[in-house]
């Protein structure tokens, strides 16, 4: 089963394990994760599941949508080169796992 974990501002950290296909967002609503809200559904309307990538899985994820880009620049937290949605990113055979930061604020 892919994993998610999601690092929180203050440094504790929280492994999920989802089935394939699952957005970031979805496992953070599901499993009530503290700093993801996903007020829109996953539609990319919002910014209320940013996350920050870790370096090491960036070449796994697919290119930002000119959706996604317009939404960033919405985000409460910075805007940094890590900035994604995590209704945009599922977890699947090229990303069996992946390490995410939940942004401060």
């Amino acid at each position: 089963m892919p994993s998610i974990t999601f690092t929180q501002p203050d440094g504790t950290a929280q492994r999920l394990e989802v089935e394939q296909g699952t957005t970031l967002m979805r496992a953070a609503v599901s499993n009530g994760i503290d700093g993801i809200v996903g007020e829109c559904g996953g539609q990319a309307m919002c910014a209320t599941c940013h996350v920050y990538i870790r370096p090491e899985y960036a070449d796994a994820l697919p290119e930002l949508g000119a959706d996604e880009d317009e939404m960033l620049d919405c985000t409460a937290a910075e805007r940094t080169e890590r900035s994604r949605l995590g209704c945009q990113i599922s977890t699947g055979a090229s990303l069996p796992e992946i390490i995410v930061d939940i942004p401060a604020g």
